[in-house]
């Protein structure tokens, strides 16, 4: 069982950076690749973003290709998302989602994931 908590939500102005964070709990945080996702409202969770188990891999919608970064630290749990020149459209509530990762496949879909956090608000005003 893995619990997940994201952090750094908020209200921002267009153009403004912004970081969230996912820390996990337990002990097999690197067994896990982890992803980012977002859902605006009326619309589908959509997939942001995602890195392998290590770190190695990285992988990003194309909305996200550019301004946004994700990285994790291992040692601490945590799986981070940097945004910048961030967009009134990149208004949403974050989640992160941790995937049990087999060989080097990474999911980029909600199916493939099989923990989920309550999410982050993150509002960008234009």
């Amino acid at each position: 069982q893995v619990h997940l908590v994201e952090s750094g939500g908020g209200l921002v102005q267009s153009g403004d950076s912004l970081r969230v964070s996912c820390t996990a709990s337990g002990r097999t945080f690197s067994s896990y690749a982890m992803g980012w996702f977002r859902q605006a409202p009326g619309k589908e969770r959509e997939f942001v973003a995602a890195i392998s188990r290590l770190g190695s891999s990285t992988y990003y919608a194309d909305s996200a290709k550019g301004r946004f970064t994700i990285s994790r630290d291992n040692a601490k749990n945590t799986v981070y998302l940097q945004m910048n020149s961030l967009k009134p459209e990149d208004t949403a509530v974050y989640y992160c989602a941790a995937a049990r990762q087999i060989g080097t496949v990474v999911p980029f879909a909600t199916p493939g994931y099989d923990y989920w956090g309550q999410g982050t608000q993150v509002t960008v005003s234009s």
